[in-house]
C-alpha cells in the first residue's frame, strides 16, 4: 500500500469516516463505521487504526499532527476532534472532494442522514453558492427512516420496494412529525406500502430540489451522501430536474476526501 500523508476525518451525524491519501491525492486507505455518540472514543480509535497503515511514525509534539501527518477534520462533529490539525467546513470539503473526484464543476446535493447541503461549485472547483438544510429532518435521510420504519421496510431495500411500482400517493407534509402521522393514516386506510414510499421518496427530493433553485442550478448534477445509495433518490432527483445525475465511486467519502487533500496542502511542496 502507498504511503498515507494525509488524513481527513468527516464526523457525521449517522456515520464517521476516515480517509487516507497519498502524496497524489489517491485514497488509499478508509473506514467507515455508523457515529459513536462518544466521539473521542471512536476518533482514537480511528487513529490508532491509522497508526497501522502509516510509515511516519507518530510525534506527541507536532502540533496535532497525529502520525506524523496532517488530520483535517469535517462534518458536524468536527469541534470534538481535538486531535485534528485544522477543523474545517462541509462546505469546503464537499466541494474539493467531489472536485478531485469528478474533476468538473456543477452543483452537488449531499443528503445526510440528518442534514442536506446543496453546493454550487465553479469550473475550477470553488465553491459559488450553497444551501443547507440542517435544523429540519425533512430532505434528509431521517425523513425517510423515521416513517419507513412504520411501513416495516428495512432501510436497505427502500428504494427497491420504492422503484417497484408506478403509483404514487402524495406526500402533503413536509414535516417529519406530520409525514408519519400523515402513514398512519394511509396505512390505516389500507393503502399499499409501496405508492406511500414513492410518495414519501417524491417529497424528499421536492424538498431539495427547492434548495437547488435556491442556489441555481449548474450542470452537470453530482450526488454524495449515503443517502444517494438508495436508487430511488438519484432517479426521482433526474426526473424532478430533467438532468442526469453523477454519483462517484464512494459517494459517502467525498467529505473525508475534502478534508485530507486540504491536509495536503499543508505539507511542504518539493523544489
Amino acid at each position: 500500500m502507498a504511503e498515507v500523508c494525509a488524513l481527513g476525518i468527516d464526523v457525521g451525524s449517522t456515520t464517521a469516516k476516515i480517509v487516507g491519501i497519498d502524496d497524489k491525492g489517491h485514497i488509499v486507505w478508509h473506514l467507515l463505521e455508523q457515529a459513536d455518540p462518544q466521539v473521542g472514543k471512536q476518533v482514537e480509535r480511528f487513529l490508532e487504526l491509522a497508526r497501522e497503515v502509516t510509515t511516519t511514525p507518530s510525534d506527541p509534539k507536532d502540533g496535532g499532527q497525529k502520525n506524523g501527518v496532517p488530520l483535517i477534520a469535517t462534518g458536524y462533529g468536527r469541534k470534538l476532534v481535538l486531535q485534528a490539525t485544522r477543523k474545517v467546513t462541509e462546505i469546503t470539503c464537499h466541494a474539493r472532494g467531489i472536485y478531485r473526484e469528478l474533476g468538473h464543476g456543477g452543483t452537488l446535493v449531499d443528503i445526510g442522514g440528518q442534514d442536506s447541503k446543496v453546493i454550487g461549485i465553479s469550473p475550477k472547483g470553488e465553491v459559488i453558492d450553497f444551501s443547507m438544510n440542517d435544523k429540519c429532518a425533512a430532505g434528509t435521510g431521517r425523513f425517510l427512516e423515521n416513517t419507513a420504519s412504520r411501513l416495516g421496510v428495512a432501510l436497505d431495500r427502500l428504494g427497491e420496494v420504492t422503484l417497484s411500482t408506478e403509483e404514487e400517493v402524495p406526500i402533503s407534509s413536509t414535516c417529519t412529525v406530520f409525514a408519519e402521522s400523515e402513514v398512519i393514516s394511509l396505512i390505516a386506510h389500507g393503502v399499499a406500502t409501496e405508492p406511500i414510499l414513492r410518495g414519501l421518496h417524491r417529497s424528499l427530493v421536492k424538498r431539495v430540489v427547492a434548495m437547488i433553485r435556491s442556489v441555481g442550478l449548474r450542470p452537470p448534477l453530482m450526488l454524495s451522501g449515503g443517502v444517494v445509495l438508495n436508487p430511488a433518490i438519484p432517479h426521482l432527483l433526474q426526473e424532478e430536474t430533467g438532468e442526469q445525475v453523477i454519483i462517484p465511486h464512494h459517494p459517502q467519502l467525498i467529505g473525508a476526501l475534502g478534508a485530507a487533500l486540504i491536509g495536503l496542502d499543508l505539507l511542504p511542496k518539493e523544489i
